[in-house]
């Protein structure tokens, strides 16, 4: 807890047992008043190993969902048991945990909205082994929403997030895909409903046990990031309204 506000974190995990105990004795409990793992129906033992820790919520997909429907699961579970402060860390252990008291009090202070953990700010991503095809996509696509969705941010790629409760409480994320570009389509929404965003500079570390999706999966994300700020460009401007920006 950060003054009054209470901090939870949210784990969007699947097949992630590896590394799940890892990143779990990283966080402050000084800072976090409570955690949530949401399993997507994981093929490995992440869910007895999350139950094994005793970590405070521990939920189960009966199908896989997604890694969009999974977040979906952790945030509305965030908001039900009363959550001010929301971080999503992934359990994968490519994101440090140490930046979490950091990220919550620029949001506890009341200074933003939302809080990014970059790996591109600073010069850590290609130190931290991120592969250079997808460094040199990221950059392209950054460069593109930044235009799109006249903005400016390092990048829209990052899996290390922290929100206040309004945030979640307006976006209609119901809306969003289940799938990877979920997160686009979240971080699309928070611009365009003019939510602030600060971006803290975060190592990263890319390793065999690290989660990480394929190159055709990259190329279907890919495309689904362009389309989704087209939509941005297009709503903006006043020509068409999407589902995603629905009471925005």
């Amino acid at each position: 807890m950060i003054g009054d506000k209470k901090i939870v974190v949210v784990m969007p995990a699947y097949n992630a047992s590896q590394t799940l105990e890892k990143t779990y004795k990283e966080i402050d409990f000084n800072v976090v008043d409570q955690v949530i793992l949401v399993d997507d129906n994981s093929t490995d033992d992440t869910y007895k190993l999350a139950k094994k820790l005793n970590i405070d919520y521990v939920i189960q997909h009966d199908e896989n969902l997604g890694y969009g429907g999974n977040q979906k699961s952790c945030y509305k579970k965030a908001l039900e048991i009363g959550a001010d402060i929301v971080v999503m860390l992934h359990p994968d252990y490519q994101y440090t945990p140490k930046l979490i008291p950091s990220m919550c009090y620029l949001i506890a202070q009341g200074l933003y909205d939302t809080v990014l953990g970059s790996r591109i700010l600073g010069v850590g991503a290609l130190q931290g082994g991120m592969p250079l095809y997808k460094y040199l996509a990221n950059r392209f696509l950054t460069l593109s929403q930044n235009l799109l969705c006249n903005h400016k941010l390092s990048e829209y790629h990052t899996g290390f997030r922290a929100f206040s409760k309004e945030v979640l409480e307006r976006l209609p994320l119901d809306q969003n895909s289940d799938d990877f570009v979920f997160d686009n389509q979240m971080l699309s929404q928070i611009i365009y409903a003019k939510f602030s965003i600060a971006e803290i500079t975060c190592p990263t570390k890319y390793f065999e046990e690290a989660s990480s999706i394929n190159f055709s999966r990259s190329v279907t994300y890919g495309l689904g990031v362009l389309k989704t700020s087209l939509q941005h460009f297009i709503q903006s401007k006043g020509l068409f309204r999407f589902k995603i920006y629905e009471g925005l």
